[in-house]
């Protein structure tokens, strides 16, 4: 049956032996503030659900202190009122504080079971019920707010029904899961191989050669004896990226990027892509023009949430206006404009290790300019970097070629899986008969990073 006729926009239907009752009816809000800000803080994801912030590889700063932010129970339903028509909305499984723009819900009784509701909550349709009717004069400033969250109607199943959905999902889920975690081992294996031979062309060649060692002990390596080192800064010079923050992007005006996409896995190190731009407005052309970069500079990230991404950079191989974003670093070389070679080196372990050795925090790793100015670089003859080049493009496209082979495999598992979870809380499919036998459960190990830049994480702001 229809779940609304006076919303075009409402697609759903339920079984019609699922009453329907309105959101005010099944939840109250919750406004309970932190007094000590020691509580875990929540992150609250259209990807993920909601997940201890700690947990997750992101890009964003939180607040220096958590008093006044909203406690969120076990059970409790967290919504990022500003992403929720996109589905960052789900059942809390922890304790702890969200942001105090976000909202808090409970149950008025236990009609629910925790975990069907988390999946009805972010069924897809039910998703574009909230793009309906959210508010905004712009996708980015989008609102649902409580008062019509709770006008919109959800189906009640009875709770031995709710009790059988789950341990269905949970049989037929973790079997997906199964192969989506075999994938992505088989990625990490193509990335390993692929970080180890990055690593051993820029630093000891494709051919063999006699070798030499650095004394230099902030830098202990083996290099062929015919190549130079010396310190980043005799060929290199610095300078920062724009003072701005997100809220400062534009729909479009000249492109920039920022930390958040120096750390996306769109990122490749090597070059360029589309995905990674962002704008802002063009009168930063006029007010801070030493933020723009030119083709053969680095914009380093000078922030990492975790070690393993100290030393994150794009590589600039483009002739357009771009600028350097929010935490961000120029390295601006001093020669040539042909620094693939360095792109390539500046990827290895090896090379990475004289940053990640020296990086120091407790949430936020800093890297800073001085650190980038004292690291060494291998400077091979130049028709050696142009072989070592070339060798690593068409080794690395074959890897790559295989990793998106197999990230196919898992989007379409992926989908499978939200399909499947759709058709069976919506009641498209009736598994009350369905005898569940024995089996392994298997956790989804979610790809919490592909969260870091489609602007749906977490977001320190207070409600204006």
């Amino acid at each position: 049956m229809s779940t609304n006729l006076f919303n075009p926009s409402d697609k759903r239907s339920y079984p019609s032996r699922w009453p329907l009752y309105r959101g005010k009816q099944l939840f109250r809000v919750i406004d309970e503030r932190s007094e000590e800000g020691t509580e875990e803080l929540l992150s609250v994801s259209h990807i993920t659900g909601i997940t201890p912030r700690s947990q997750k590889n992101v890009t964003m700063f939180q607040a220096e202190s958590l008093v006044g932010y909203k406690l969120c129970q076990i059970g409790d339903i967290a919504a990022n009122t500003m992403w929720t028509w996109q589905g960052a909305i789900g059942v809390s499984n922890y304790a702890g504080v969200v942001s105090p723009a976000y909202n808090v819900y409970r149950q008025n009784g236990e009609v629910y079971n925790p975990r069907f509701l988390d999946m009805l909550l972010r069924e897809r349709r039910l998703i574009d019920v909230y793009h309906s009717l959210s508010t905004g004069i712009r996708p980015s400033r989008l609102r649902l707010y409580p008062d019509v969250f709770l006008t919109i109607r959800f189906p009640v199943p009875p709770r031995e029904e709710q009790d059988h959905i789950v341990r269905y999902l949970d049989w037929k889920v973790s079997e997906i899961n199964r192969l989506i975690t075999t994938h992505r081992k088989e990625i990490a294996l193509l990335n390993e191989l692929k970080s180890n031979i990055i690593d051993k062309a820029t630093t000891r060649g494709i051919a063999s050669s006699d070798v030499v060692h650095n004394n230099d002990i902030r830098w202990d390596i083996d290099y062929p004896k015919h190549w130079k080192i010396q310190r980043i800064r005799k060929s290199f010079s610095f300078r920062k990226g724009l003072p701005i923050t997100k809220a400062n992007l534009e729909k479009s005006g000249i492109a920039v990027i920022s930390y958040g996409q120096v750390h996306s896995k769109k990122n490749s190190g090597v070059g360029l892509n589309s995905d990674l731009i962002r704008f802002v407005n063009k009168s930063y052309l006029l007010s801070n023009p030493s933020s723009l970069v030119e083709k053969g500079d680095f914009i380093f990230a000078d922030t990492s949430e975790d070690v393993a991404g100290c030393g994150n950079c794009v590589y600039v191989d483009w002739d357009d206006t771009i600028f350097a974003g929010y935490h961000s670093i120029i390295a601006h070389p001093n020669g040539t404009s042909n620094n693939k070679y360095l792109a390539y080196l500046f990827k290895s372990p090896t090379w990475r290790y004289q940053i990640r050795k020296k990086v120091n925090g407790v949430k936020v790793y800093s890297i800073t300019q001085r650190m980038l100015k004292d690291a060494f670089i291998l400077v091979p003859p130049l028709n050696e970097q142009e072989s070592i080049v070339a060798y690593l493009d068409s080794i690395c496209m074959k890897i790559d070629i295989l990793i998106e082979k197999t990230n196919r495999k898992i989007k379409d598992l992926q989908e499978l899986r939200t399909r499947l979870i759709g058709d069976a809380v919506t009641g498209k499919i009736d598994v009350r008969g369905i005898e569940i036998p024995n089996y392994e459960y298997v956790a989804d190990e979610a790809d919490t990073e592909s969260d870091e830049d489609v602007d749906v994480e977490e977001i320190d702001e207070r409600e204006d």
